[in-house]
């Protein structure tokens, strides 16, 4: 064996892509020392995405003060990639349920305001290209919250700004984007997202995803209603019907938003980030194997996921696959018709929750080392 790519996602809560990219290549290095490795953590447009990509092109974090969810300032950040002009960001960092507290937690009254304000800084560092991962939100105000940010006036019938969050919707009566703060002409905006929800209806944002935001049963079809409201003031004052848009209903209507005021296109997290590390590059180069993994591998990774998201990108050019993982889901076979050849656990032996996070990097780690092992005997 000469050459592996080493391309995993985070392990949530217990490792990091970067972190967990290291412990694979010393599980493997301890049996083939002079094997080469090639790093690329990678993810999806979930927690870690920022960190990774910056890492993953030799870019620079940079911490700011945003607006958060309640309103009170949070400290946020952007990275700003190695090609200093394209930045990423995660709206989490900004307006993320993690910074909100479980008896606070209501998607009526939390906004995407930080993520304007996120944006904006990352504009004026010198970004012509900006990509927001829009996963694990606190919200359902449609990026309404972001646009009052970048300088859309959002008016009641009488010309007040309508109020923070989901319930100031219900309320809009005109847009007015006369003083908007970014040059669409010089900036564009991409969303890593993998859903692909619309913004209204059973399988919109507020029905699927309100609920573990905090909403009521009683509180869902008022977001619904007050989605599909700013969906109808947005198509006649914008000019964009955002109502059935793919993805549109992710992050609680902020990919919905982002389409209507940023012209961004939505496309897959693993696609952009598998484009930014410039992998299939790497795959050209007489590669003998990759190894990727994640914290869970079940029947939702074939959907958007990094372990099948790089998997068939290296089937295109009859890479062996590998998965290692933190737990085996329901339905994780399903990866093996996905380009990954074999998944393996590293949990060596009944653990508790905590147990298995906190040792996580030694069991990836012991792991990679016995998978090397077995692929020494066959003479890899």
């Amino acid at each position: 064996m000469k050459r592996v790519i080493i391309a995993p996602d985070s392990f949530k809560e217990s490792m990091t892509a970067v972190q967990a990219a290291n412990k694979i290549k010393e599980g493997f290095t301890r049996v083939f020392p002079e094997l080469e490795t090639v790093l690329v953590p990678m993810s999806d447009g979930g927690e870690g995405f920022t960190e990774t990509m910056a890492a993953a092109t030799g870019g620079r974090i940079h911490k700011c003060m945003a607006t958060g969810p309640l309103g009170a300032p949070v400290e946020a950040c952007y990275g700003l990639l190695g090609d200093g002009k394209t930045a990423v960001l995660e709206m989490a960092t900004a307006a993320g349920l993690a910074l909100v507290p479980p008896e606070k937690r209501n998607p009526l009254f939390t906004t995407t305001y930080g993520v304007g304000e996120l944006i904006l800084h990352a504009v004026d560092a010198g970004a012509a290209v900006v990509i927001v991962g829009i996963g694990g939100s606190s919200t359902n105000d449609g990026g309404a919250g972001m646009a009052q940010a970048l300088g859309a006036k959002l008016l009641t019938e009488d010309g007040r700004e309508i109020e923070r969050g989901a319930a100031g919707l219900q309320k809009l009566h005109r847009i007015d984007t006369g003083d908007f703060r970014i040059d669409l002409n010089k900036v564009k905006v991409l969303i890593a997202a993998d859903v692909d929800n619309p913004l209204c209806g059973p399988r919109g944002a507020s029905y699927v995803y309100a609920k573990q935001k905090g909403a009521t049963p009683d509180m869902i079809p008022v977001l619904d209603q007050a989605l599909f409201h700013y969906a109808g003031i947005v198509e006649r004052d914008l000019g964009v019907d955002i109502k059935e848009i793919p993805g549109a209903g992710a992050a609680g209507g902020l990919g919905g938003g982002m389409a209507a005021f940023l012209d961004a296109e939505i496309k897959s997290g693993v696609e952009i980030a598998l484009e930014m590390v410039k992998m299939e590059e790497l795959l050209k180069k007489d590669v003998d194997l990759v190894i990727t993994g994640e914290g869970q591998i079940n029947r939702q990774t074939v959907y958007g996921k990094v372990p099948v998201g790089v998997a068939r990108l290296a089937k295109k050019y009859q890479v062996p696959v590998i998965a290692l993982v933190g737990s085996v889901g329901e339905g994780a076979e399903e990866v093996l018709n996905n380009g990954i050849d074999a998944y393996f656990s590293i949990v060596p032996r009944p653990l508790t929750l905590k147990e298995a996070l906190e040792e996580g990097g030694a069991f990836l780690a012991d792991q990679a080392e016995q998978v090397a092992r077995v692929l020494r005997l066959k003479g890899m």
